[in-house]
């Protein structure tokens, strides 16, 4: 017989503190990298595709990864993959400290997502599947709690060790920590069992699930090189951008994914994704949920720091600070929304939070501007952060609430990897309409400010190209009018991002709406 998580174990409670700090690790490692990236782009010489891949890469192979991690951690024990998840996060963040070069950087990314997709389904599961009633209700306030202070400490702490020392300790600090959660681990873990049922494993839906998600965001990444429809290099299949070619590969690989899951369900064949876990309503209208509140997100903290260094001139712990304002409302509303779930239910505390973040986005993009206050904008940050606080916190326990305990594995991993799916695409499509927004913009301003037309292509394509990282040293070169004619370009180009991040969090708000409906629904039956 397979073993099940033991419910009231007396361990409990420190298993779960060394869960919650080992995935702390994943949601620092995030804003940490976010704030440091105007640096990370000047000291290797990348380019907005390479800057995006090292933004994005780690959310793609974490998504890509989680379901069958989750399974994986059903079948052999969910701390167990969690410990070796911790090790292979620790080996990538070494490989991404020693990176002299954009390649290497991009792959330890890459392997920092595969070691972070072993780290986050075990602390859900094991939630879900160990603590129960009141302790339950608790265990999830904790978590959402710690999920926001980390991403509010991330921001400074990128900043301070980027300019105290370089971008490279962000990433050496992973390493003692996580041999800190190791030797904690071999008492702690003694004897804990948590295993969930699981039959064998779905290879081929991996397969497709993976494909689906590489070919997705890499048409959307590589379309600001390769051009949305007509080529823009010498690279064109039927005299048309690659780039639709790789969105529709894509989409097919994904309706295969599907087609197979159903297919192995109905023959009682192992499964990747269970998707009759998508008949309960809370799970399925959460995890739309999740993964747009996690799109809006990340296109967001994708642009921000660009502009905060770039345009107006901060450092990176200033930037660190202005950021961390959202990540300060999110620990506060995050701690406070199991209060405010036990007045209004779990599904209207997401929507409230959805609100805020939407009230927030929109009027930070009307701010934003080349001569705007940051610290104005950082309490328009903080609202947005609020929202981000009392949605998140609620949405895992929302999406969770109804999911069998032996397929808690699977459900959680199925929920992190809507909400790492939704990043990798934030960042992905945050990218393009930068550089859109860009390359549509500066020719005419530039022309208007009569900058010659043998000129006006390569301050273009360098501002467009470095993600706005070039402006302050062109700005030095061409004069300030130049400067100022890049600068607002690209505050009207971060605006555009973060309204359509606001768009994004709207069809959130539209899925929560339904997911409180049916729980009102649930209630009258």
């Amino acid at each position: 017989m397979p073993r099940t998580a033991q419910t009231g174990h007396e361990n409990r409670w420190k298993i779960f503190a060394i869960l919650i700090f080992g995935v702390s690790l994943i949601v620092l490692d995030t804003t940490i990298v976010a704030v440091s990236l105007p640096t990370i782009i000047r000291s290797l010489s990348l380019n907005l595709t390479e800057a995006q891949w090292v933004s994005s890469l780690y959310s793609v192979v974490f998504a890509a990864l989680l379901l069958i991690m989750g399974t994986l951690g059903d079948k052999f024990g969910r701390t167990r993959i969690f410990r070796v998840g911790l090790i292979v996060f620790a080996v990538a963040s070494a490989l991404a400290a020693l990176s002299a070069s954009a390649g290497l950087l991009i792959f330890a990314r890459g392997l920092q997502g595969v070691g972070g997709a072993m780290i986050l389904p075990a602390t859900l599961a094991t939630i879900n599947a160990t603590f129960r009633d009141k302790e339950r209700a608790t265990a999830f306030g904790i978590w959402g709690a710690v999920m926001a202070s980390m991403a509010a400490i991330g921001p400074l702490l990128g900043g301070w060790l980027t300019q105290t020392f370089s971008w490279h300790w962000i990433f050496i600090i992973n390493i003692p920590i996580v041999a800190g959660l190791l030797l904690a681990g071999i008492k702690v873990f003694r004897g804990f069992e948590d295993r969930g049922e699981v039959a064998g494993f779905d290879i081929p839906g991996t397969l497709l699930s993976a494909i689906s998600l590489g070919f997705l965001v890499y048409g959307l990444i590589e379309a600001t090189t390769f051009g949305w429809w007509t080529p823009k290099g010498e690279t064109s299949i039927f005299g048309l951008s690659p780039t639709p070619f790789y969105i529709a590969v894509g989409i097919l690989f994904a309706i295969a994914f599907l087609v197979l899951e159903g297919s192995r369900l109905r023959n009682g064949r192992p499964v990747l994704l269970d998707l009759k876990l998508f008949r309960i309503p809370s799970f399925s209208n959460g995890n739309v949920t999740a993964l747009t509140v996690a799109l809006g997100e990340f296109s967001a903290l994708f642009v921000l720091p660009l502009y905060l260094i770039s345009v107006l001139g901060l450092g990176t712990i200033q930037a660190g600070w202005v950021l961390a304002t959202m990540s300060l409302g999110s620990f506060v509303s995050g701690a406070a929304a199991r209060h405010v779930a036990a007045k209004f239910g779990p599904a209207r505390t997401v929507i409230i939070g959805l609100v805020l973040e939407i009230a927030g986005i929109l009027v930070a993009g009307l701010l934003i501007g080349p001569e705007a206050s940051a610290w104005l904008l950082a309490v328009v940050l903080a609202v947005y952060g609020t929202g981000v606080g009392f949605a998140s916190a609620q949405l895992a326990s929302v999406v969770l609430a109804e999911v069998p305990v032996a397929s808690s594995g699977m459900g959680s991993a199925t929920q992190s990897t809507a909400r790492q799916l939704g990043s990798a695409l934030g960042v992905a499509v945050a990218g393009t309409v930068l550089a859109t927004s860009l390359t549509s913009q500066l020719p005419d301003a530039l022309a208007t400010a009569h900058v010659p037309d043998a000129a006006i292509d390569g301050l273009t394509s360098a501002t467009a190209d470095s993600a706005g990282s070039a402006i302050p040293a062109l700005t030095e070169r061409f004069g300030p009018g130049i400067g100022g004619v890049l600068s607002n370009a690209f505050a009207d180009a971060t605006s555009m991002v973060l309204y359509f991040s606001a768009g994004v969090l709207v069809i959130g708000l539209l899925s929560a709406f339904r997911l409180s409906i049916q729980k009102k629904a649930t209630a009258d039956v």
